[in-house]
């Protein structure tokens, strides 16, 4: 009997490595592989063996690799056929940890890609080239991109060779049904700043943040800028002391997050922790938004009163929170009383790869 092929009838392949365990002493650094592998033999056979998966792909249509410690190398996509990246519709290739200025995809690699139909890269690796290669005419037109903007990565990548405005616009008129979701990690304002071209066509972004919170300022010109496109925006700020949120309100006529409910019409999924929300500004949230707000998920340590609503003696603050902004979404609702129950939360890149994996299948 010959030998089993690997992979030949393979058609999803989708790999995560779980790295939250290791990063729990900090970022995480190559000590412990050194340890557990250190000549790098087994690394080296796992890599192999991956590769000799691709090599034997005959009908493989979805490749998907998260945070797979060094398995995934910048030459690994060179083990599949012509004929197989030719018809592949899904790639996503997400490693916050590779040193330096390599990339686990090129755009001169990208070009074999002729069918994709959605992508999922480190927003670094998402070049000004890359998106030039995919309003090609002979490319179909990419209907999901998932970028992933992490902290590691900017600060060991440049922004500088990322799409602008007129890649974008390119884009999106190869492809009016392109949507765009960005998960943004601990990045700082005036990155997010460059970042957010006007063009883009975000459907979702979700800010995660241990250190770096988002501004006001960002959370209005996102609400101005996608206003017709954004239906998910997620706030998550996991400061250790809870004493003193900070407050996108501050110093402002309007707060930031009502405009935004205001003004993105589409939106169908508010999930706010670590930021102060006051309770008018959330019932002004539920009455703008109504029933097409499915999710509206805010922790109570979140949530904050006035002195005129607690002064109010002949009226409980907090049920005439619930009962308010229930009646505004048109279904019972209630404040998040344990972070651990928010939909959204999990460690941040198991989140960003989940959500990946249902934005890029609901084409």
């Amino acid at each position: 009997m010959g030998k089993l092929k690997l992979g030949r009838n393979l058609q999803k392949f989708s790999l995560f490595g779980d790295i939250s365990i290791l990063q729990q002493q900090g970022n995480l650094s190559n000590t412990y592989l050194s340890k557990v592998d250190p000549d790098g033999k087994k690394i080296k056979q796992i890599q192999q063996l991956f590769e000799e998966i691709l090599s034997n792909s005959r009908q493989l249509k979805w490749l998907s690799c998260g945070f797979m410690l060094e398995i995934v190398t910048p030459t690994s996509l060179s083990s599949l056929s012509n004929s197989i990246a030719n018809t592949m519709e899904h790639l996503s290739l997400l490693d916050n940890n590779i040193p330096g200025n390599s990339t686990l995809i090129t755009a001169v690699e990208l070009e074999r890609f002729v069918n994709l139909r959605s992508l999922a890269l480190d927003f670094c690796d998402f070049t000004a080239e890359m998106a030039r290669v995919l309003t090609d005419n002979n490319h179909v037109p990419l209907q999901r991109l998932s970028l992933l903007v992490h902290n590691v990565s900017v600060m060991h990548k440049s922004l500088d060779n990322m799409p602008n405005d007129e890649h974008w616009k390119a884009l999106s008129r190869k492809s009016t049904s392109l949507r765009v979701y960005i998960m943004a990690f601990d990045i700082k304002s005036e990155d997010m700043l460059k970042i957010l071209k006007p063009s883009i066509p975000l459907e979702r972004i979700h800010f995660d943040s241990y250190i770096t919170c988002v501004s006001g300022a960002i959370v209005d010109l996102i609400s101005r800028q996608y206003d017709k496109f954004l239906t998910h925006f997620i706030l998550m700020n996991d400061v250790i002391d809870t004493s003193g949120f900070p407050d996108l309100s501050d110093n402002r006529n309007e707060d930031p997050l009502v405009l935004l409910a205001w003004r993105c019409t589409k939106l169908s999924l508010l999930a706010i922790h670590g930021y102060t929300v006051w309770a008018h500004n959330l019932i002004a949230i539920a009455r703008l938004r109504g029933s097409d707000l499915k999710v509206l998920e805010v922790t109570e340590e979140s949530i904050d009163f006035d002195q005129g609503e607690l002064a109010d003696q002949d009226v409980d603050p907090v049920h005439n929170l619930i009962e308010q902004v229930s009646l505004g979404l048109g279904q019972p609702w209630h404040a998040v009383m344990d972070i651990e129950s928010l939909s959204v939360f999990t460690e941040p890149n198991r989140h960003f790869y989940r959500e990946m994996q249902s934005f890029s299948e609901d084409i």
